[in-house]
């Protein structure tokens, strides 16, 4: 089973059964806990919520470590026996350590499912969340690490035909807050830790000497067992010569209350001692230093490749590092998984922090500097619209620690680390719209404490934030923030600066967005005369701010206005960078777009049979782009009268969107309202009855409630009944 399965490129009709996200791997050294664990069989029945959380024998000194109790682990194993059985539809895996986690996990599975993608990463989740309470197909959902109930808001998963499992390091407040059944786990049972350690020291029966009493003394803790058994199998020491080297440092720590109220507490520095034996000198405390500031739930392993890994380790090649991680591995202090691409390190958060109090901050102090630009130089350099895929949703989870941990460190140097900026564009790039918003905000309020409200970045943080306010919907608060920008930029680098004229063109797109289009004429209108004094008519600038300042004018009502400067853009694209340039076919679009809004039918049709004819020679027929033109064309016969032809494309539209996107995808569900409203035309009412039917149907599975595109299809099939 493999444990990565990647984001499909662009919405597909699934082929089923369709696993997504990261499964962790079983260990090897699993056992099955039917004395300690809950049976999920029986408790997980279809449409339940089971919480899995650390709980028997767990106190206040050994909350942390026993924290890690195997629910992860456990969750696993079920998801791998129920796929292996052939009893689900889907499995998908979710990250839940934050809401942006939480989101792009339900997206990416949207569209495994075929629910799609499109528009912000909320709704795309939350088409997957309707889909689930609707569809018939087994299925079954974990989300993993679920850190704060509220990332769940507005997107609670149930439904009839699948179950939920949670693991969390607390219960309360998800069992209170819903239908949900929470399962205590804790330590093994005796006989279940007994099990366990032979299973581990299988190579050397002498070895087991003295396992009864070692078992005992560990109080049966599965971290604790994970890291003896470990160091045990890979020295020559016995059980009971390990039980004798913990007594000594458990009584050594006795004085220090929240490390000695665990064993795990005590065998985790017996760890990293060994794992110092094995390893070059010096290395394993600095690496230590480095993956206990990152996300231990998904550590891509290409950060401790990178140079600034390197340089911080003063490792002579990534071979060394490598080895020294898997001896990390040999001694139990994390995981590695080679089974994805790129590898994954997986270490426990007690761990972690048991690593951070121990190290001085000097050494902390260096280690976050090189994660941080280790992580940037792991970062795809190309990442697609849509939702997020490995490794770049480890590194926004390895950034997000960083900064929590880390504090100032990002901004030692006077300046917003581009660590900070890649992360945030990455959010903007995921659409992940709502978790944007939050982060460009704490960056820029950030940025405008340290470095002060005139700083360039401080500056181009806020731009960011303007961008995504409007992806968010919150076009009046997006109007506010890229006024602010345009001020400062002009103040601070004088009216005609490129940045400020870049500044001056958000300004106008969001005034277009909110609704405020005679401003947005001024402010574009301004825009476009300094890009072509200062880069020329042709630029794809000067070409890009004439194709907003059209749009303007078309929202302002001024049709002839938006033509004339549509044409003339249309005239110097096709010269400059070809009639089949992308952009060309953006401006060829719009344009007949504001030929049928002005009444100018046949110019209008002409341009979009251009746009067709360019778009399947350029992309193919079955591209969504390609499709879209199709059915802008069958909207040009139809408001044209030319119904026979509106029918004709609107069929091909509407059947190309069901095969090449899937039945429930928005996009299809939209042709097939156009395609009804087309049957209606010419009086065959009856396959523009069934049609709609079938698109509510299909809107309330896979749609949010209170749709507008189901409340349309509804009135459309009242009328139609009269």
């Amino acid at each position: 089973m493999n444990s990565q399965v990647p984001v499909r490129s662009r919405d597909q009709q699934p082929e089923w059964p369709v696993r997504s996200g990261s499964v962790p791997p079983l260990a090897d050294a699993y056992v099955a806990r039917p004395e300690s664990a809950p049976d999920l069989n029986a408790a997980l029945v279809p449409g339940t919520t089971v919480v899995l959380a650390p709980g028997h024998g767990i106190t206040a000194q050994s909350r942390e470590w026993l924290g890690a109790c195997g629910k992860t682990q456990l969750a696993v194993a079920f998801a791998q026996n129920l796929w292996q059985l052939r009893q689900l539809d889907l499995l998908a895996w979710v990250g839940a350590g934050s809401r942006a986690s939480v989101l792009n996990g339900f997206a990416a599975a949207g569209a495994a499912v075929g629910t799609g993608t499109a528009g912000a990463a909320e709704a795309a989740a939350a088409r997957f969340v309707s889909w689930l309470s609707a569809t018939d197909r087994p299925w079954l959902l974990v989300l993993d690490d679920l850190r704060d109930v509220a990332d769940l808001d507005g997107l609670w998963p149930q439904g009839a035909a699948g179950g939920v499992l949670i693991t969390t390091a607390g219960s309360a407040t998800v069992a209170s807050s819903r239908q949900s059944l929470a399962v205590p786990m804790g330590a093994f049972s005796t006989h279940e830790a007994l099990g366990y350690l032979m299973g581990r020291l299988t190579a050397d029966p002498d070895q087991r000497l003295g396992a009864i009493d070692l078992v005992d003394d560990l109080g049966c803790e599965p971290m604790a067992l994970a890291q003896a058994s470990a160091v045990i199998a890979s020295s020559d020491l016995s059980c009971r010569q390990y039980q004798e080297i913990f007594a000594r440092r458990r009584r050594q720590l006795a004085d220090v209350a929240d490390r000695a109220g665990s064993a795990a507490a005590v065998t985790w520095t017996l760890s990293a001692e060994h794992a110092a034996r094995l390893s070059p000198e010096g290395i394993i405390q600095p690496l230590l230093a480095l993956v206990a500031l990152l996300d231990g739930h998904t550590i891509p392993a290409t950060v401790f490749s990178t140079q600034a890994a390197q340089e911080y380790l003063a490792a002579p090649g990534s071979r060394l590092t490598w080895d020294s991680l898997l001896n990390l591995e040999r001694v139990g202090l994390l995981t590695v998984d080679s089974g994805t691409e790129p590898g994954t390190v997986r270490v426990s958060p007690a761990v972690q922090q048991a690593i951070r109090t121990t190290l001085p901050d000097t050494l902390l102090g260096r280690a976050a500097r090189a994660a941080a630009y280790a992580l940037l130089q792991a970062w795809p350099e190309d990442e697609p619209d849509g939702p997020l895929a490995w490794p770049t949703t480890g590194l926004l989870a390895g950034t997000a620690s960083l900064q929590q941990i880390a504090g100032n460190t990002l901004w030692e140097t006077g300046e917003v680390h581009p660590l900070l900026l890649r992360a945030g564009r990455s959010l903007d790039s995921g659409r992940l719209t709502g978790p944007a918003v939050a982060y460009w905000t704490e960056i820029t309020g950030t940025s405008d404490r340290l470095l002060g409200s005139g700083s360039p970045d401080t500056l181009t943080a806020g731009g960011h934030l303007a961008s995504a306010l409007a992806a968010d919907g919150q076009v009046n608060e997006a109007v506010s923030w890229a006024r602010w920008v345009l001020a400062s930029r002009a103040r601070v680098l004088g009216a005609d600066d490129p940045e400020t004229n870049s500044a001056r063109v958000s300004l106008g797109q969001a005034l277009i967005a909110a609704g405020q289009p005679v401003e947005a004429i001024a402010v574009l209108e301004a825009a476009a005369a300094n890009w072509e004094r200062t880069r020329g008519p042709d630029s794809t600038d000067t070409l890009g701010v004439r194709d907003e300042l059209a749009a303007a004018y078309t929202a302002a009502g001024k049709r002839s206005e938006a033509i004339e400067l549509f044409q003339g853009t249309l005239r110097q694209r096709e010269r400059a960078q070809g009639p089949h340039d992308p952009g060309t076919l953006v401006t060829r679009q719009r344009l007949a777009d504001a030929y049928l809004a002005e009444g100018r039918l046949k110019d209008g049709i002409s341009q979009y049979r251009r746009v067709v004819d360019d778009r399947e020679r350029v992309l193919g027929p079955d591209h969504p782009d390609t499709i879209a033109a199709r059915a802008s064309l069958a909207a040009g016969y139809h408001k044209a009268g030319r119904m026979a032809n509106a029918v004709e494309l609107s069929e091909q539209a509407h059947a190309s969107y069901e095969r090449v996107l899937g039945p429930d995808h928005p996009d299809t569900l939209a042709a097939s309202m156009k395609l009804a409203a087309a049957y209606y035309a010419i009086g065959r009412l009856g396959d523009a009855t069934d049609l709609l039917r079938d698109l509510i149907s299909r809107s309330e599975r896979v749609l949010p409630p209170g749709d507008p595109l189901a409340k349309a299809a509804k009135e459309s099939l009242a009328n139609i009944g009269g």
